[in-house]
């Protein structure tokens, strides 16, 4: 069944690239059909890559090669939650290492502009605590940070 809501997203030229880094990157995702302009358009020639479809961790995307007009911001983000250190470390760091950007507060982009937020359960537990105290200790933590630190968001809640 095809979904109802499909998040399309906006690339310039770029967008089979960018699924099949996302389908290799991210469980629960792959790359689908490959559509070709039928005709001229403003981004494109007849016959070149239009449209992509593809999931990213069970979520419909559709990649539009759209031009150059339009770009990313951090207005529009893929949350992640992610279950312990090592997958926090294997997501941030495959989408640093592939051309991506550091952020703060578990953020980060990926080479096309897209942002990500890679959220460890733990982070979420602790900032929503409460225990108002504790809260605060592990946002405050987190504030600090770039790619999230379990153990030192651990730390803070207990104090």
């Amino acid at each position: 069944m095809v979904s109802k809501n499909t998040i399309c997203l906006w690339y310039n030229g770029t967008a089979v690239e960018a699924a099949q880094f996302y389908a290799e990157t991210f469980p629960d995702s792959a790359v689908g059909t490959i559509h070709r302009a039928p005709g001229d358009y403003p981004a494109g020639k007849q016959g070149d890559v239009l449209l992509v479809e593809f999931t990213v961790i069970g979520i419909p995307c559709i990649g539009l090669n759209g031009g150059p007009e339009f770009k990313h911001s951090e207005a529009f983000s893929f949350q992640v939650a992610t279950d312990d250190q090592a997958e926090t470390d294997r997501l941030w760091n495959a989408i640093v290492s592939n051309g991506g950007q550091e952020s703060e507060c578990g953020w980060c982009k990926d080479k096309w502009g897209l942002s990500w937020q890679i959220t460890p359960r733990v982070l979420i537990e602790a900032i929503t605590d409460p225990d108002p105290t504790t809260a605060k200790r592990a946002f405050e933590a987190m504030m600090q940070m770039g790619k999230i630190d379990i153990a030192a968001i651990e730390a803070a809640r207990r104090g």
